[in-house]
């Protein structure tokens, strides 16, 4: 589930220099001293490769008593992807998974025709303040995969590789980069990769990835001689090879994107299709309690919004 209502952003987007088709800066919100920035969809970019929606959460320090409780919740037609910088979140979902993920790891939940999960703080977190920074991105499924069976799969960040070379660490998390590919699974061509530059520091992006994006978590970037800042999300040119350069502060981002999909794609509260009426469906298959429990999380659950 997404960790903020948040409607679309209306402004921010916005064209930069040559190597940037777009610029979009997300809008936030703050959930409780919390926040998330939600970079896609927008009203004027909706899907980069199979990424339909992207949310940036923290960092934040939650004070003692406060907690993470995301509760029992559907969703149709798409894969999320939890990746964490710091903190930790309990997952359960209705095929019985209960698992704990750590900064570093991943957790890649396929919805396909139908999951419900939740996502808590762990018990052991509860009653102290602790730090929680991280991602969580959505995958659209292929059009002849969108009602596959649901599925669960956790990596963790040491099964990952990684890339060491001339103040550049970077961490291959889906796909392929520089010849190392990651062992996650998933459903059509994906790239995300965890990046990190010392300051002035240079990476190469080739043009592999049909559609290419990059999302700075902080420190500042310089691409083609412009700079941009923390918290912007940054959409290259297809086909173009980029340079990536860190300025004075050094610079953390998300490298994401993969191949465009064949078809447009609907989204609609949790649920994602490129059926209208699919969607329609599964309002009231929620609304009507048709969807699976959650093992050991049955007392709660998000109600279907209203309008």
């Amino acid at each position: 589930m997404s960790f903020f209502p948040g409607k679309d952003p209306v402004a921010g987007d916005a064209f930069a220099c040559d190597a940037i088709e777009q610029l979009i800066i997300p809008r936030t919100s703050d959930i409780g001293g919390f926040e998330v920035r939600r970079a896609l969809p927008t009203a004027r970019r909706r899907l980069v490769g199979p990424f339909i929606f992207f949310d940036r959460m923290g960092p934040a320090v939650l004070r003692a008593g406060d907690a993470l409780d995301v509760k029992p919740h559907p969703h149709i037609g798409l894969s999320t992807v939890t990746y964490l910088f710091d903190g930790e979140i309990k997952h359960r979902d209705s095929l019985g998974t209960e698992m704990v993920i750590e900064p570093g790891d991943i957790n890649l939940m396929t919805a396909g025709r139908g999951i419900v999960h939740s996502e808590r703080t762990p018990e052991k977190l509860r009653g102290n303040a602790f730090s929680i920074s991280g991602l969580q991105t959505w995958l659209t499924l292929p059009d002849n995969m969108e009602e596959i069976d649901p599925a669960f799969a956790h990596t963790t960040r040491a099964d990952m590789p990684e890339i060491n070379a001339d103040g550049a660490h970077a961490r291959v998390v889906i796909g392929s980069l520089e010849g190392l590919a990651s062992p996650v699974k998933v459903f059509s061509d994906t790239l995300y990769v965890d990046l990190t530059l010392e300051p002035g520091a240079r990476f190469p992006f080739a043009a592999q990835a049909e559609e290419r994006a990059a999302y700075i978590l902080s420190g500042d970037l310089i691409v083609s001689g412009d700079r941009f800042a923390s918290d912007q999300l940054l959409v290259f040119r297809p086909g173009d090879a980029i340079t990536l350069q860190a300025g004075e502060r050094g610079c953390h981002l998300m490298l994401f994107g993969g191949a465009a999909m064949s078809s447009k794609r609907y989204i609609w509260w949790n649920f994602v299709s490129s059926s209208k009426e699919r969607i329609e469906q599964a309002k009231e298959e929620w609304r009507t309690g048709r969807f699976d429990i959650v093992p050991g999380d049955e007392e709660e659950f998000v109600p279907l919004p209203q309008g």
